[in-house]
This record gives structure tokens, sequence and C-alpha cells, in this order.
């Protein structure tokens, strides 16, 4: 019996053709990761130090995720698509402001990354972004820290301003009063308002930050320590009073006074005492800064309300204008608190707007049951 010829071994399988859904939506991924690493290089070239040298390496690591959409799309990758609207717009943001703002946007984009979803994502890519939000949260935090004081005050100022004088001119246009008192009233609620805000935050900042020194352990450890009794040591009792453990105090002690003849653990060295320097207190702000802030941008709020009076609107229209108005500005302070905090801008925004007209509308009816009343 004559034998049959040997049979070839299969190959390996070749790949399924993409589709041209997979292809549009390959080169969308390829243009975005193009788009965010174009933005972290546009951000580093506005820091430095170690900051910039995050920035670059977060671009380098978009190199790799570039890399696999192109290997997918082979013969495709040629034809170029736009990145998306939002990739785009964080691109034009990061040439040209290079902020907190570009970082919060930059967090919340990679905190929807699609690649968890994605079966022709890898799961290092997933992972990647995942992280790549963890270090662009820790960087906007950075920049959030250094503004976060004046900024609360700016945005409580501004809004307070909105809030307050819209529902003064609204209760006083439900008395039904004439027009030039309600403008009296918008300016008199203007300018009380502003240096009432400015005195408030100068004393609650100042007030804090003495608070803050006034717990600051002092250089008298440096001082008194050589003529402290060794046997006798109050000074480890100055050390567990800070927080430290027995051993942890110990050692700190012996440190100060110059014996080490105490069993402790060497690495308790490698925690300094800053005695010498005062904290930063960066999440606070300085009480000028504070105050300037939530004056300027109290008056600037409170100034809205009483636009349409001082242009010459009066009765239910200048009331409509003053809505309308204060209501914009809600939105957009409501808005740029969401970003900078890295939550949805538009739900932020209504919340604001939701919160100032409650106030007014409750204002205007009880100025026309008074003017109803007194009528």
């Amino acid at each position: 019996m004559s034998a049959h010829p040997a049979q070839p071994s299969p190959g390996p399988a070749a790949e399924p053709e993409p589709t041209p859904a997979q292809i549009r939506r390959w080169q969308t991924y390829l243009a975005d990761e193009r788009a965010e690493a174009a933005v972290y290089r546009a951000l580093a070239t506005k820091r430095e130090g170690e900051e910039r040298d995050i920035l670059l390496a977060l671009a380098e690591a978009e190199k790799r995720h570039e890399a696999h959409w192109l290997r997918l799309l082979g013969e495709h990758a040629g034809k170029t698509r736009k990145a998306s609207l939002n990739s785009r717009m964080l691109g034009f943001l990061a040439r040209h402001l290079g902020s907190v703002f570009v970082l919060a946007l930059a967090q919340r984009s990679e905190s929807h990354s699609p690649y968890s979803k994605d079966l022709d994502a890898t799961a290092t890519m997933a992972a990647d972004e995942a992280i790549h939000e963890e270090v662009v949260r820790g960087l906007a935090t950075r920049g959030r820290n250094r503004l976060s004081g004046t900024f609360r005050a700016a945005v409580f100022g501004a809004n307070d301003g909105l809030v307050s004088n819209l529902s003064l001119v609204m209760g006083m246009a439900g008395a039904g009063v004439e027009t030039h008192l309600v403008l009296l009233s918008g300016i008199a609620g203007l300018l009380a308002g502003a240096l009432s805000m400015g005195a408030g935050e100068y004393v609650s900042v100042r007030s804090q930050r003495e608070l803050l020194d006034a717990s600051r352990p002092t250089r008298i450890t440096l001082t008194a320590a050589k003529a402290l009794d060794i046997n006798a040591n109050e000074l480890v009792l100055v050390y567990r009073a800070r927080g430290m453990s027995q051993a942890e105090a110990e050692h700190r002690a012996a440190e100060r006074m110059g014996t080490f003849d105490c069993d402790c653990n060497p690495s308790f060295s490698l925690q300094p005492d800053d005695e010498s320097e005062a904290p930063a207190h960066e999440t606070i702000g300085t009480a000028f800064g504070a105050a300037s802030s939530s004056f300027c941008f109290f008056a600037s709020g409170a100034i809205i309300p009483v636009l349409p009076y001082i242009f010459g609107l009066s009765g239910f229209t200048a009331i409509i204008v003053s809505a309308v108005l204060v209501g914009l500005a809600l939105l957009a302070t409501g808005a740029v608190v969401g970003l900078l905090s890295g939550a949805p801008p538009l739900a932020r925004g209504l919340r604001q707007l939701l919160i100032g007209y409650s106030a007014a509308v409750a204002t205007y009816l009880l100025g026309l049951l008074f003017g109803t009343v007194t009528g």
C-alpha cells in the first residue's frame, strides 16, 4: 500500500480584516492619543522641574498607545482623522492657557477613557489610562492648592454677590417701590456686602493662620535640651505630645540631647523635625489676598442684578433682564467650580442656578406680600 503524501501543517491564522467601523474608531483613537501627547508637551513648556518631567513622561507614555493603534490599522494608518472635540479643545487651552483648568479637564478626560470597554484595546492600556488619571489628578491638586484659598473667597464672594443682590432687587421690585429706589438699594447692597465680605474674609483667614502658627512647634527644644536632666527627660513628653510613639520620642530626645544609648529603630532619624520652618499653609491663602478677592468678586457679582436699572429699564422688564443676567453668571461660576473639581460643569452650573433662583423667587414673593400688606 502506497503511503499518502504528508499534508502541510496549517500556518498561523491570519487576523480578520477590520470592519470599516473599527477602522474609523481606531483612527480616532490614534488621533486622540497624538492630541493628548501634544497637550502634555504643551503643558510641559509652561512648567519646570519635577512637574515638567512628569508631563513629558505622560506624553511619552501616550506614544505606546499610539503604536498599538498604528499596528492594528496597518495599511489604513495613512488616512488620518480629526481628534475628538474634547481633545482638540484641550490642545487649544494647553497652548494658550497652560493652567490648572487644563489639568482639571485632562483629569476628567483620562477618567472617561473608552479603553476599559473596548476589546480592541489591551488591558495594559486601560490600566495606563487609570494611572494617568491619578498622575494628572496629583498635578492638578498642586495647582488647586496654590489657588484654593483665594479661589474659595473669589467664588464665594461672586456667588454671594449675585444671589444676595438679586434677592434684594427682586424683593424691592416685588414690594412695588419706585425704580430709583430699587437702584439705590442695589448699589447700597453692593457696597455694604462687598465691604462686609472683605472684612469678614480678612478676619477669618488671619485668625485661622494665627491659630495654626500658635500650634507650630517652637525652637525651644533646640535651646533647652542641653540643660535638661537626662534622668528625668521631659523632652520625651514633648515629642509624644506631638504624636510620636514612645520609641520615636526617646530616639528624638536622645538626638537632641546628644545621647544615643536608647535601643531605637535607626529609621526614626529619617523623620526630620521641622521646628525651624513655618508651614506654608498654601490651602489657606493670605488674609489680604482672600479679602481683596472677596471684595472684588462680590462687587462684580452684585453689580449684575442692578445693570438693567442702571441702563434705565424698569418694571417687569428690568426684573426679567436682571434674572437672566444673574442666571448666566451663576451657570458660569458653577461650571468653573465643576471644572476645577473634576466634576461635570453643567451639573454644578445648574446647581448654582437652582440655589440662586430659589432665593430670589422666595424674596420676590415676600416682597409682593409685604407690598400687599402695607399698600
